[in-house]
């Protein structure tokens, strides 16, 4: 059963937050007056399919990991001799039919609606499920730790690391995290006054919070709105900021999992309940989206800074340049895939 359930999460949150994806390029393709010829939930032969009055073939296929949307003429957008040979009817829907603003706006579409997803959930979690947070006040500091020799009292509140602000102890730890391996600035309250204190980076900075200050914190509409636009933000900041530190070595390439990591989580998740499961499936669509927006070969991002460049440089790119590039993306991400799968499985089956 414990299986069943993992499978059927991994299922459920993959299949929200891809297809929300695909929904965004969808719509943005129809409103640009782009065909978009397939929409298919999953990969592999199609279970169930149908065609819509404006000719776009639905389906749900049998592997559902994720699905794709296919836009009429997309996949010939760096052959423009072919597009050229094109009748007037035939350009009609067609990708390069439309200015590149437009085009520009349906590659985006994508990461925009998963950074609406996350801020959606992450609002509505802040509205509807009030909670008891652990106030980021000090209730002891270990002996000859840095945060012991750097002065630190128990009582003290921390209200700010570097440019964060904190609110409450999570925040703290996910701060630590992105300041493990540089010196932190932190401000405190110390006897109603600031402390500004520089914190050296170690594995435990040896701060132990006061477990008798919690608040219960409840938000309004507006409130909630703000705060699932912050935490959308700080997850967004906080991924960006691990792989920068995977990148130049600072952090292992171990902790990179696949599909098998997000199948556990979920897992835990579903059967933790609604909220925990919804908040996986914010945490998924801000990491797709931010993925999606680097600027490699074959993702969103990259398309988007083709299409930056060429509209500074004024002219096209293509030809068998432009074929190679994308063949090198495509490389990259198998490589991708085949690390994290290995990392998994090394995991799994104690290989490490």
């Amino acid at each position: 059963m414990g299986t069943l359930l993992t499978i059927f999460a991994l299922l459920v949150v993959l299949g929200v937050v891809v297809v929300v994806h695909e929904l965004g390029h969808f719509w943005a393709a129809r409103l640009s007056g782009v065909r978009v010829d397939t929409f298919s939930i999953g990969f592999g032969p199609a279970l169930l399919k149908w065609k819509d009055k404006r000719g776009t073939i639905w389906k749900i296929a049998m592997l559902p990991l994720g699905g794709y949307v296919s836009i009429y003429g997309q996949e010939d957008m760096f052959n423009r001799k072919k597009y050229a040979k094109l009748d007037k009817k035939q350009r009609v829907g067609h990708y390069l039919s439309a200015p590149a603003w437009k085009q520009f706006i349906i590659i985006a579409a994508g990461v925009v609606m998963n950074f609406i997803l996350a801020w959606g959930i992450y609002s509505t979690m802040f509205a509807f499920k009030p909670k008891n947070v652990q106030l980021p006040i000090i209730g002891q500091v270990i002996q000859n730790s840095p945060a012991f020799k750097s002065g630190f009292h128990a009582g003290d509140t921390i209200i700010r690391i570097d440019n964060q602000r904190i609110t409450n102890w999570g925040e703290l730890i996910i701060a630590k995290e992105l300041a493990a391996n540089r010196d932190a600035n932190i401000t405190i309250v110390r006897n109603e006054k600031l402390v500004q204190v520089k914190l050296a980076p170690a594995e435990r900075w040896g701060l132990i919070a006061d477990g008798s200050k919690t608040e219960f914190r409840k938000k309004g509409i507006f409130g909630a709105m703000y705060s699932g636009a912050r935490e959308t933000y700080t997850q967004s900041k906080t991924l960006l900021v691990v792989l920068k530190q995977i990148i130049t070595g600072e952090r292992s390439t171990k902790q990179l999992g696949s599909f098998i990591t997000i199948a556990e989580v979920s897992g835990k998740a579903m059967a933790a309940g609604f909220f925990a499961l919804i908040s996986i499936i914010a945490l998924l669509s801000v990491n797709l989206a931010v993925i999606n927006l680097l600027p490699l070969p074959v993702l969103d991002g990259g398309y988007l800074f083709i299409l930056i460049i060429e509209a500074i440089s004024r002219r096209k790119l293509g030809g068998r340049g432009m074929e190679i590039t994308m063949i090198c993306g495509w490389v990259l991400i198998m490589c991708l895939f085949a690390l994290t799968m290995w990392n998994d499985l090394a995991r799994v089956f104690g290989l490490n």
